[in-house]
């Protein structure tokens, strides 16, 4: 929204950075945009920033709680811990990218730790959803009666897409064409991870 209606900023203290704006565009569609280009410049980074900080937190408390639920109905913690480390693994990642994003150095290898680290977090986030969903599924008969079991295949589902498309796109991604279309595969598939987690607030039943 800010890199769409920058215009409406010109003047103040808000004033956008021009490498932020961009003309109408629906990224998710077009990939006329990436996330990088809205998120990293002013005034986008005062919200982006502390948003994905605070997501960074939630995350940690997230797959924590599933770790205790998991230890409460499995008590055998040796197989249920590693979705756990991926999960916070993931969150620390998305901290160190969030700040590094809009730093600007001419430096190979700091241009490719800067990947390396979206990178991971990709990966161990899709790691610890999986092994989530992996756990939820040997415990399911046990907590029956507190989820939507329709709710839990939905999940498994959007974890095996995320999979199936990351693989698939591998060849796409590490060439230097298709811009657009990497564009919209990123806003996409980050949409895919976010929904994972709106699929975790319809699984549990209201009590009664």
């Amino acid at each position: 929204l800010i890199a769409v209606n920058g215009h409406l900023l010109q003047g103040t203290i808000f004033q956008p950075d021009p490498i932020g704006q961009s003309g109408f565009t629906i990224p998710y569609i077009d990939g006329s945009v990436s996330i990088s280009r809205t998120a990293r410049t002013l005034p986008a980074y005062l919200i982006f920033k502390p948003g994905m900080f605070i997501t960074a937190i939630l995350l940690v408390q997230y797959w924590r709680a599933n770790n205790k639920l998991i230890q409460t109905v499995n008590n055998d913690f040796s197989k249920n811990k590693y979705f756990l480390f991926f999960g916070v693994a993931s969150a620390v990642c998305l901290v160190i990218h969030s700040i590094l994003l809009g730093i600007k150095f001419d430096v190979d290898l700091y241009k490719f730790f800067r990947r390396f680290i979206l990178l991971s977090f990709i990966l161990f986030e899709i790691a610890a959803q999986a092994m989530l969903i992996k756990n939820l599924i040997r415990i399911k008969d046990k907590i029956a009666e507190t989820i939507n079991k329709k709710i839990l295949i939905l999940k498994t589902f959007v974890v095996a897409v995320l999979i199936i498309v990351g693989v698939l796109s591998l060849p796409i991604l590490s060439s230097s064409g298709y811009v657009h279309f990497k564009h919209a595969l990123e806003w996409n598939y980050f949409l895919g991870v976010i929904i994972f987690y709106l699929f975790t607030f319809m699984f549990w039943k209201k009590k009664q």
